[in-house]
């Protein structure tokens, strides 16, 4: 068991690292797993939960919000980069699946933009394989060339 002190003084260092950058569940867990006692660092995180520090669905939100705002990348990127963090493969589904049509708009326009980059280097044909190589959906890949 542990004391209220050490309780306090190891949430303390999770909260400043969480603080600093939103982490995942997953992420907290591989940090100080070494530093931390695993029952000791499973209720700090079970009580940053309740109080709302670590919330992994909101992660996924903001995560894809910023992909979208940032970076020209595929669903199928934008999940790989998700689970690599650790987050549930059914949380990632369950937001991709409810936020399918914005996804899908985005995907066509980050598809553009990097032909609209490409298209002087590239053949047609090599620009699609490109694109269906980083995960984008053969459909979305053939919208953006339609509206080039």
């Amino acid at each position: 068991m542990y004391s209220v002190e050490e309780f306090d003084e190891q949430k303390t260092k999770v909260l400043k690292y969480i603080l600093y950058k939103k982490r995942t569940e997953q992420e907290i867990k591989n940090k100080f797993c070494k530093t931390i006692d695993e029952n000791l660092l499973e209720d700090i995180i079970e009580y940053l939960k309740e109080v709302g520090y670590i919330n992994d669905k909101e992660f996924i939100e903001k995560t894809i919000n910023n992909f979208i705002i940032l970076k020209n990348l595929s669903i199928r990127e934008m999940k790989y980069k998700l689970l690599a963090k650790g987050l549930s493969k059914d949380d990632i589904d369950d937001y991709l699946y409810s936020n399918k049509e914005k996804l899908e708009e985005y995907e066509v326009k980050s598809a553009s933009n990097i032909i609209y980059k490409k298209i002087g280097s590239m053949e047609k044909e090599e620009l699609k394989q490109y694109l269906i190589k980083k995960g984008y959906k053969t459909e979305n890949i053939n919208r953006a060339l339609e509206e080039y």
